[in-house]
């Protein structure tokens, strides 16, 4: 009788599968099967808060194909996420499965690897109450927070709006921050750059820094020419030279919050982006054979700690000596710790297998996959890797009693900037020279009390700027510092402020609506608590405490909610209805059909252009990042020269996501389709029919029979009509590392060749 491995995710699931073999199998949950219901708070307040859990519309089939597999097999394991949420996925499968809850069911593994799956079914365990309890508790509150507060905002500000625990704090920020930038008043200062000359027709130039005393600030214009006054008849005097050794450490394996803040900055990611793209690569991708087939990359994405198993970094050290030589190891092996409130269940984002280098992976991965695991598997390698040390020096010169200022650096050892080419890499306290960081190279050698000659004065306003509105990358980290949220949520709580309209994208930047400042205001006044900072990080403390046992959920929920509902019926009492109109965010484009000048709207799918005079007019138009519209050319369809299997129709050239396919040109009625492939002048290896090219995941190009899947052949490599002369068996090309080559283990026949590209 076969073992039954339960999973949320199907991709998850055909990773798995390949892993343990036939005496088990593997299925998946689609994540949630249990939730608290849509039509009612779900919640007995009365009765410490026990929660009415009801099974999620949709999923009957998917329930009761779990129910008959459970009762088929021989033991169950519940595989889902090593986090909160995932527990409570596994305790509502074993609270519908009826598993015992004292049994050992549950396997948790960081990474989806053939190893590390196969360790972890050797040891499952019991399900972690205090870790589902935690999950709960926190559903609760937030489902009390937005069942009670939600109706609120219908009667005093417009009916379906709702509200939210972290996401009406978030909300807060953002309309902070537009506030302090209105009331930002510029203030004017000045800078001074002179150009001296030094022996030998050498220049060098320095910035106004203050005096002997310390740095002096040139507020105006006045002051500015006070200073040009006394230095441009005078004899500048080298004061002093610094010349000293910087030392860069390399920056900590990632975490979910730092991982999204350097995608955000480096790839231009938005926080969904990123949270899915690493989803893909944590639950598997087919490396084909060579490589160990379907496998995970990276270890678990959402995590807070810095650690780094044995294992791991050993692997990573080995990879270095080898490929920079042992000056580019450290010392000693790097530690890394963590922030005090950091949950260490898991280990730090990392590659599954570092000898996995991104270069040999990049034709199986979509170019989203392929940057973001370039991006966590050199940040890893570089947190292993030795410092970098720069070789600085600071002149200081004075004339008329005024201090000026040069700096320069030059790289000594680049240490871990090797791995990345980080040629423009700083010292962390490198000072200004005149907005330039210039090589020491640049810099005359002087020595103190040298006399230097004015060659050129150059004082210039400035103003100082308002703070930057956030994007993604800089409200993540203020979440992270704050203790908002946690940082698996980080990235749908941005997605859901935005989608419900209290926040609006202006390019990168994350700005409130006039709807979201209205309901901020609101909230401020009559529930303070609710989008307090300082409260909301307790409150994520608090429910930290649960899963640690220190605390317990009706201890959590009782004392929150003993002052929400007092605030919530005082509010009720004092406010009044104050029903706003949002006005329309309007275009400069008019409607083609009614002249009208059209407005944006956000949709289910991201912002649109609307015509206002809907619904006589419904014409609407997407657009680009920038709110421009995207004007579709009408192009006549491409007919094919065959015709519908189904119905007899014409079949039609089509665009879709895995490349080019046809289409009957009767759909709907007939939903007939078949991919367009391209037959190659080569026999299949297995059957003898034709090979043709087919496209795959993100149009990727492979090769497979054309009887494909009744034959299974299917390649990523080329394949050949020549036979190995070793073994007989085909050959086939790897067009990346232009290789001619036996895929027989037994033979390791290959020869370097380049071939021509096959016509597509």
């Amino acid at each position: 009788m076969a073992n039954l491995v339960i999973v949320e995710s199907p991709a998850k699931a055909l990773t798995i599968k390949g892993y343990l073999g036939s005496n088990y199998k593997v299925v998946a949950s689609i994540g949630h099967i249990r939730d608290l219901p849509k039509s009612s708070l779900g919640v007995d307040i009365d009765h410490h808060f026990e929660p009415h859990y009801i099974n999620i519309r949709g999923k009957g089939d998917v329930i009761r194909q779990l129910k008959k597999e459970a009762k088929n097999a021989g033991k169950v394991y519940l595989a889902t996420d090593p986090d909160r949420e995932g527990e409570a996925i596994s305790w509502h499968l074993a609270q519908t499965l009826d598993i015992p809850a004292d049994k050992a069911c549950r396997v948790c593994f960081n990474e989806i690897t053939k190893n590390a799956v196969k360790a972890a079914i050797r040891v499952p365990r019991k399900i972690d109450l205090d870790l589902v309890n935690s999950q709960q508790a926190r559903r609760i509150l937030d489902r009390i927070v937005g069942y009670k507060l939600s109706p609120f905002l219908w009667k005093n500000v417009k009916s379906g709006l709702s509200a939210g625990r972290v996401q009406s704090v978030a909300t807060r920020m953002i309309v902070d921050r537009e506030n302090e930038i209105r009331n930002f008043t510029p203030q004017e200062y000045w800078t001074i750059d002179v150009t001296l000359g030094a022996e030998g027709g050498k220049t060098l130039n320095a910035r106004f820094f203050g005096n002997r005393k310390g740095k002096v600030t040139l507020a105006s214009e006045a002051d500015a020419n006070k200073v040009c006054d006394a230095v441009k008849n005078g004899q500048f005097t080298v004061l002093s030279v610094k010349r000293a050794q910087k030392v860069k450490q390399p920056a900590a394996p990632f975490t979910t919050s730092t991982m999204q803040q350097e995608a955000a900055k480096k790839l231009g990611f938005q926080s969904s982006r990123i949270m899915k793209v690493a989803q893909e690569l944590y639950e598997g991708i087919d490396l084909g054979p060579e490589l160990g087939g379907v496998q995970g990359l990276i270890t678990y994405m959402r995590t807070d700690s810095l650690r780094v198993s044995s294992v791991a970094q050993e692997a990573a050290l080995a990879l270095i000596g080898e490929q920079f030589g042992k000056d580019y190891l450290p010392e000693t092996p790097r530690v890394y710790r963590a922030k005090a409130n950091a949950q260490d269940a898991h280990e730090a984002i990392r590659p599954s297998d570092v000898a996995i280098q991104p270069k040999a992976v990049r034709r199986m991965l979509s170019s989203d996959q392929y940057r973001l695991y370039k991006l966590i598997w050199e940040r890893f390698v570089e947190s292993q890797m030795a410092p970098a040390i720069f070789d600085t020096v600071l002149i200081e010169t004075e004339c008329g009693g005024y201090v000026f200022r040069t700096s320069g650096y030059n790289v000594r050892f680049p240490g871990f900037l090797a791995l990345s080419d980080g040629s423009d890499e700083t010292p962390d306290d490198e000072e200004e020279n005149g907005g330039e960081a210039l090589s020491i190279s640049q810099i005359p050698d002087l020595a103190k009390k040298e006399l230097l000659s004015l060659v050129g004065v150059d004082p210039a306003q400035h103003f100082t700027e308002p703070p930057a509105r956030y994007n993604d990358a800089t409200l993540v980290k203020l979440f992270e510092e704050s203790g908002i949220g946690r940082p698996s949520t980080y990235a749908t709580i941005i997605t859901t402020i935005i989608s419900r309209s209290y926040v609006k994208r202006e390019g990168k930047s994350l700005a409130p609506t006039p709807l979201g400042e209205i309901t901020t205001e609101l909230l401020e006044k009559n529930f303070p608590e609710i989008v307090d900072h300082d409260f909301t990080a307790q409150m994520e403390d608090k429910l930290d405490g649960i899963e640690n046992g220190g605390t317990t959920i009706e201890g959590v929920l009782g004392d929150f909610y003993g002052r929400f509902s007092k605030e919530l019926t005082d509010a009720d009492k004092e406010t009044v209805k104050t029903e706003i109109s949002v006005p329309e965010d309007v275009s400069d484009y008019v409607c083609e059909r009614c002249g009208a000048k059209m407005v944006y709207k956000n949709g289910r799918f991201g912002r649109f252009l609307a015509c206002p005079n809907y619904p006589e007019c419904k014409n609407t138009k997407a657009v680009d990042k920038e709110g421009r519209p995207i004007e579709k050319e009408r192009v006549a369809p491409v007919v094919a020269d065959f015709k519908c299997e189904v119905c007899g129709g014409d079949m039609i050239e089509r665009q879709g996501k895995f490349g080019t396919f046809y289409a009957c040109a009767n759909y709907p009625k007939c939903r007939f389709t078949k991919q367009k492939t391209t037959e190659i002048d080569t026999p299949c290896p297995i059957c003898g029919a034709h090979v043709v090219i087919r496209f795959g995941r993100a149009g990727r190009k492979f090769y497979s029979c054309e009887k494909y899947p009744t034959c299974g052949f299917s390649s990523w490599d080329l394949p050949l009509k020549e036979r190995c002369p070793d073994c007989g068996e085909p050959l086939f090309y790897r067009r990346s590392k232009k290789q001619i080559f036996c895929r027989n283990k037994n033979c390791g026949y290959k020869r370097e060749e380049e071939l021509p590209e096959v016509n597509e």
